[in-house]
């Protein structure tokens, strides 16, 4: 994949998260925070956890092995959540914006959470996340089934159709 590529890649993940989150906030907040047995308990811990995993890769990508993942009590609402995973998602788009095609081959050494060192090269990391965010929103899509809400289509092609 080129860097072009990546970029789009990245546009789709950010206009599906928005997707995903624009359904969330018709959620009360009781439904947001409800537990429904999933990998996640809630919506909440799931958005959370899909974009703690966003931010911990972009430090990653700039060389810093953060401990832990962000915590669902730190966003006591959904207007919390949203502010921080906008503010993300602007800074996730400026590093993929900035990309060059050497910096794709380049080999990112990280720790993990367990302590172990990792090594990848910077383009396997980059089409995980996105492959990592794209299993949750449907997870999420799940859970606004269940919670009676009506879950919104993420599909890949149809980013393309709204775009025009």
């Amino acid at each position: 994949m080129t860097c072009k590529d990546f970029v789009t890649l990245f546009e789709y993940n950010r206009w599906a998260n928005d997707c995903v989150l624009t359904a969330a906030a018709k959620l009360h907040d009781e439904q947001f925070t409800r537990n429904l047995s999933n990998s996640f308990p809630s919506v909440r811990d799931t958005l959370v956890h899909m974009m703690g995993a966003e931010w911990v890769w972009l430090q990653r990508w700039k060389g810093i092995s953060p401990g832990a993942l962000l915590a669902p009590s730190e966003f006591a609402d959904f207007a919390a959540l949203r502010a921080r995973w906008t503010e993300l998602m602007r800074e996730q788009m400026n590093f993929i914006n900035h990309l060059t095609e050497a910096a794709l081959e380049q080999e990112i050494s990280y720790i993990n959470f367990k302590g172990q060192n990792w090594r990848y090269p910077l383009a396997r990391m980059l089409q995980h996340v996105v492959n990592h965010s794209t299993y949750h929103r449907g997870q999420v899509a799940t859970m606004l089934r269940q919670l009676g809400a009506t879950p919104v289509s993420t599909d890949f092609l149809l980013f393309f159709d709204q775009a025009r």
